[in-house]
């Protein structure tokens, strides 16, 4: 009794784990099993798969029909091996040439009608492939994400008949190709639209050259929301690498849409009513949350308060270390989360605390049990706080417009090639430049009002460290090579606000 096997790929996180599809037809009464610890999308794959066998003309031979999931120890999610299963069968009854298999890996979903369905993490898979010397078999709508992972053979297509016919040689599959990079789009959000809130705006320039966390705090209507909206208009364009890491991430989540890779950075602002595992990730199948989905780009928390507690601590890791763990007892799921936060919120839960005449009765009660919700360790890992007060009508509709995005992200971008010049790594932000070379850049002035502002402020290591960051980013704007007393000054005043240290 010959094993007939087919690649396919599981997930851990955003890398592609190889799985072996093994089928075996035996004596013995008709079944059809399937093990390998499969999860309940994939047990069900029997019925599809023997619908859409059955759709084709077909019949399952009236033996006992064995299916194993190796290595059978790692749990096994997605109904992606629908297709692998399907042909694996397919080249145990003799329908196609099993020889024709060996040289791919498969994902896909089936219909009923043998129609070949999109799934999650075909990019992934097909670098996977790429690694393994193997082409790829997957749905006719994501052969162009496929092309992405370069050379490699695919055949893409929509239906299990297509793919039996090119497999026994009656038609042939053209190779799929990559699609353009998505455009940056025009006209979009301009800072210039914010009337006054000139300090909010450098705050949120300073944040953009050096990818610094921001959390403004004002009234209702303030502008908030509408300075973090106009952010990523500030902020270059992803390199190459990140680019593709985005698309990895969003591929995994089933959101890399037509397979085009874009070169500007994700922005998310996910509800408030967002539970942990929806903004870390996590949940039956644990799938990337708001905060991998935001990875080299913008997460914008808004009403900040109103978030759960378990979920805003939950932040607090991979803010500091760039990745997200979601541990599970068989396994542990690592997805990358190397984010900018941007939060806003009131600074009471009626949002009119000091505004004459406006207050509510339980004031200044009222803003204590309202910033209470947030904890110190997380205020602390914040860079920047801002506060905002109203713009009075007559002052918002007689003020000028401002400065535009594009002349704010011309300064932002020539501050971010200042850090990689002096950095090497074109990567480079000052949010996570060590604190000895920060150090060693600083005036002697500049060091010595750090080290007095510690000791009066009640600064920890953590927020000394990153006000010498903001300061560094302030010195990148204005061209300068050194960190001088007044670079560090307006950096501890955006420290002090937030009345943590």
């Amino acid at each position: 009794m010959a094993v007939i096997r087919l690649s396919s790929f599981g997930f851990s996180g955003i890398e592609a784990l190889p799985v072996e599809v093994q089928v075996q037809i035996g004596p013995g009464l008709p079944s059809l099993s399937l093990v390998g610890l499969p999860d309940k999308a994939v047990a069900e794959s029997r019925e599809r798969v023997r619908a859409a066998l059955t759709g084709l003309g077909l019949s399952l031979p009236p033996k006992r029909i064995t299916i194993n999931l190796a290595p059978a120890g790692v749990p096994k999610e997605g109904s992606h091996f629908d297709l692998p299963i399907a042909l694996a069968l397919l080249a145990a009854m003799g329908i196609v040439p099993a020889e024709e298999l060996f040289a791919f890996s498969a994902l896909g979903e089936l219909a009923l009608d043998g129609a070949i369905g999109p799934v999650c993490g075909i990019l992934p898979a097909a670098f996977g492939a790429v690694q393994r010397g193997q082409g790829l078999i997957c749905p006719a709508s994501q052969g162009g994400e496929a092309a992405l992972a370069g050379q490699l053979e695919i055949l893409a297509a929509e239906s299990l008949q297509q793919l039996i016919a090119h497999l026994t040689g009656r038609t042939t599959l053209s190779q799929p190709l990559a699609p353009p990079p998505a455009q940056r789009e025009e006209g979009g959000l301009c800072l210039a639209e914010v009337k006054g809130q000139e300090s909010a705006k450098r705050a949120l320039e300073i944040a953009a050259a050096g990818r610094h966390s921001l959390l403004l705090v004002g009234p209702p209507g303030a502008g908030k929301s509408m300075l973090a909206a106009r952010l990523p208009g500030l902020l270059p364009d992803l390199t190459p690498r990140q680019a593709l890491e985005v698309s990895m991430v969003r591929s995994i989540a089933g959101l890399l849409d037509g397979g085009r890779v874009s070169a500007r950075p994700p922005y998310r602002d996910p509800h408030h009513s967002a539970s942990q595992a929806a903004l870390v990730g996590g949940g039956p199948r644990a799938r990337p949350g708001e905060l991998s989905l935001a990875h080299h780009g913008v997460l914008f928390l808004d009403e900040l308060p109103e978030f759960i507690r378990p979920a805003l601590e939950a932040l607090r890791q991979p803010l500091e270390s760039g990745h997200c763990v979601v541990s599970r007892a068989a396994a542990h799921l690592r997805y990358p989360a190397r984010v900018q936060l941007v939060a806003a919120m009131n600074p009471c839960r009626c949002g009119q605390l000091g505004q004459a005449g406006r207050e509510c009765g339980s004031a200044p009660g009222c803003a204590e049990a309202y910033q209470g919700r947030l904890s110190g360790p997380l205020l602390d890992r914040i860079d920047m706080n801002v506060a905002m007060a109203p713009i009075p009508a007559a002052a918002l509709t007689r003020a000028p417009r401002g400065e535009t995005s594009a002349v704010v992200a011309a300064r932002v971008q020539r501050a971010r090639d200042r850090q990689v010049a002096r950095t090497g790594d074109p990567e480079a932000c000052n949010a996570e430049a060590p604190l000895d070379a920060l150090v060693a850049a600083a005036e002697p002035e500049a060091l010595a009002l750090a080290e007095k502002a510690a000791a009066q402020l009640g600064l920890s290591n953590r927020g000394f460290t990153r006000c010498f960051r903001v300061a560094r980013s302030i010195a990148d704007l204005e061209g300068s090579p050194r960190i001088g007393k007044a670079h560090l000054a307006e950096a501890l005043g955006y420290r002090q606000r937030n009345g943590q240290g």
